[in-house]
């Protein structure tokens, strides 16, 4: 136990895999009949250690970050342990997030005005708006870094509440995003800026408690003049929140018309959250979803670039509308003659095809993916093509009527 206080970070972590591990054993123990042990403690290694590492840690340092914000040990030993843990919440916080967007449907290149397919969804911030946004989060993570990294006592109050200002308008960015994509479904998307909220929070409180146990030890004389007068009036630390506010605008307002040299509009931090559509502040209706069939040929067709994968027309399958192109329909036409002609090795392929096809349509996820399967695909489509050529009477009329609605 005196190893583990010694140590929070390890036991934190150490928390968060044995928690992992107990998840999983209880999983497998109940769903378990027939396997051998050694498949049964394999598999609990891997899963609780997933488990623990990608999805129970967040929340432990979501809880730490929680608790010491309003639980603060004056200890030094123990200060530099809670700024390693927002670092590491800031590290893990920004890995996370880019490997959870590979699991969801947002197409984050697509503004309202996009036609989508399936579950995917728009991006829930206009992509013309991006630089403004990018800037706010970068203002916002300087202004943390300058406090959380600086020393006030070789630091001006003005500076300070400059920093404060600055993580003043972060904070704001990270709320209008957790407001917009706010659902059990995106947890995992809302949960770092939720973190940095807090410590955003942590970190003003924690510097002007430090700053009166400054003041209390040393007083601080400025020269005449005006900002020799706000550092003056700045002393009291009190003060800060509320002149940290007030300055937030002016330093908004620069920011603003920097960009707007760069082509941004004045509006883009509003129009960013509204000029979208599946979320929480959108003002537009977008176009419905076309679907299409996991079948990969089907996802190629439909969601690689026109130009590449020449799209023909819509189709039919399995009730569904599909769009359709020439590689598709000829690798129809071929299975269906398989099928005509060799049912027992059709049935096998058909098989294997279920089995893999799904998998890699569900990683089809950019255009430029869908334009590299279907020039992959194209030696295959000619032997398709040569094949029905050789055993098919009319092999364009049956290549055409592939996909067409049964009537």
């Amino acid at each position: 136990m005196k190893f583990l206080k010694k140590h929070p970070i390890f036991s934190s972590i150490l928390f968060s895999e044995l928690l992992g591990l107990g998840m999983t054993a209880l999983s497998l123990i109940k769903n378990t009949h027939n396997e051998g042990i050694g498949m049964i403690v394999y598999a609990l290694f891997v899963m609780g250690m997933c488990i623990g590492t990608f999805i129970i840690y967040p929340f432990v340092l979501t809880a730490i970050n929680v608790v010491t914000l309003f639980w603060r040990r004056p200890e030094k030993q123990w200060l530099r342990k809670e700024k390693q843990f927002e670092y590491i919440t800031v590290v893990l916080g920004f890995l996370y997030s880019g490997l959870v967007l590979f699991f969801y449907d947002i197409q984050f290149w697509a503004d309202w005005t996009e036609v989508l397919y399936n579950t995917q969804v728009h991006t829930p911030v206009w992509t013309e708006s991006y630089p403004t946004i990018i800037t706010i989060g970068v203002i916002g993570v300087l202004g943390y870094f300058v406090l959380s990294l600086g020393s006030l006592k070789k630091m001006p109050p003005l500076v300070v509440v400059c920093g404060i200002a600055a993580m003043y308008i972060g904070v704001g960015g990270c709320v209008l995003w957790i407001v917009q994509i706010f659902s059990g479904r995106f947890l995992l998307l809302w949960l770092f800026p939720a973190n940095c909220i807090v410590m955003a929070a942590k970190t003003i409180r924690y510097k002007m408690a430090e700053w009166n146990e400054i003041g209390r030890q040393e007083e601080r004389n400025y020269e005449k003049g005006g900002l020799a007068a706000l550092n003056r009036k700045l002393q009291k630390a009190e003060r800060w929140p509320l002149a940290a506010f007030i300055l937030m605008w002016p330093m908004l307002g620069v920011m603003i018309g920097i960009l707007i040299l760069f082509g941004q509009a004045p509006d883009a931090v509003i129009k960013a959250w509204t000029e979208t559509t599946d979320w929480h502040l959108s003002q537009r209706v977008g176009p419905q979803n076309i679907y299409y069939d996991e079948h990969y040929l089907c996802t190629v067709a439909a969601g690689g670039h026109e130009r590449v994968v020449k799209p023909l027309r819509m189709g039919e399958r399995h009730g569904h509308p599909v769009i359709v192109n020439r590689q598709l329909c000829i690798a129809n036409a071929f299975e269906q003659l398989l099928e005509e002609r060799t049912p027992t090795f059709h049935r096998h392929l058909r098989h294997f095809y279920d089995t893999w096809g799904f998998p890699v349509a569900r990683l089809i996820h950019s255009p430029y993916i869908a334009d590299g399967i279907y020039l992959l695909m194209k030696p295959l489509e000619w032997f398709f093509l040569i094949v029905l050529y050789f055993c098919d009477v009319h092999p364009e009329n049956r290549i055409a009527v592939q996909y067409l609605p049964k009537k």
